[in-house]
């Protein structure tokens, strides 16, 4: 199988080695990858600013970006949330309604391709250290993200996953794209009840689907000098193998 990748700008920009570490468990679980150098960005910062034209805009390029009846891959499940749950808004009976119902559904955040298109548990990868999950509130309330990748983590070898009680789960952790920015504040607040929820798990890591809650963390983690590390899932998933 081909697919086509989609790279949030954020990971392109901050985060690389998060892209290439996502190519290397898709070639190791048998896919081909086509990777668009025209890509550029969903048009979710510009949808939260209320800039809705710029939105459509930039909508408008990536979905002729991808019409190529293959299944389109992202590391950033905020960015498929936009593609899946906002677009129909801006497109629908458009000029190209077609064009954005073909390339809907081909849209996949990594590990909900992974478990449900390619039925890929196990990548084989080995990470010796105790971790807890941070859901993205996006990937579970708006894509239903939830159980994929925690079964992928579950067969990491040397891995030992350790949830947060159930109501931390569901708090915020400040990001929220432009959110941080325009309300620094209460995101820096929010930062820091999530780190401690984090850090009651015993964790020595915390884990996600997207870049971007783990990249607000991370600021507050290093300027706090707190001894956790953050990794996304597919820096977990390409632990521990060479590339074959």
């Amino acid at each position: 199988m081909i697919v086509d990748i989609f790279i949030p700008c954020y990971i392109d920009q901050f985060y690389p080695d998060t892209a290439m570490n996502m190519v290397k468990v898709l070639e190791k679980v048998g896919c081909g990858v086509n990777y668009n150098p025209e890509q550029t960005c969903c048009g979710l910062p510009a949808f939260h600013e209320g800039y809705r034209d710029h939105c459509k805009e930039v909508g408008e390029k990536l979905i002729h970006e991808f019409q190529n009846d293959r299944y389109i891959v992202s590391p950033g499940a905020s960015c498929v949330s936009m593609v899946k749950n906002y677009y129909p808004e801006m497109f629908h009976n458009s000029s190209l309604h077609n064009e954005y119902k073909q390339m809907q559904k081909y849209f996949f955040e990594l590990s909900d391709f992974l478990v449900n298109i390619m039925h890929v548990s196990d990548v084989g990868a080995k990470l010796n250290t105790k971790a807890t999950f941070l859901d993205n509130c996006t990937a579970m309330r708006e894509c239903g993200i939830h159980e994929s990748p925690r079964l992928l983590l579950s067969k990491v070898k040397g891995l030992k996953l350790v949830e947060m009680r159930t109501s931390d789960t569901e708090t915020c952790c400040g990001w929220g794209g432009v959110f941080a920015s325009r309300f620094e504040e209460i995101a820096v607040k929010l930062a820091e009840k999530k780190v401690e929820q984090i850090l009651k798990t015993g964790a020595e890591v915390a884990i996600s689907t997207d870049m971007g809650c783990l990249m607000h963390l991370e600021g507050y983690i290093n300027k706090n000098n707190i001894p956790l590390k953050v990794m996304h899932l597919a820096d977990v998933l390409s632990e521990g193998y060479d590339l074959v």
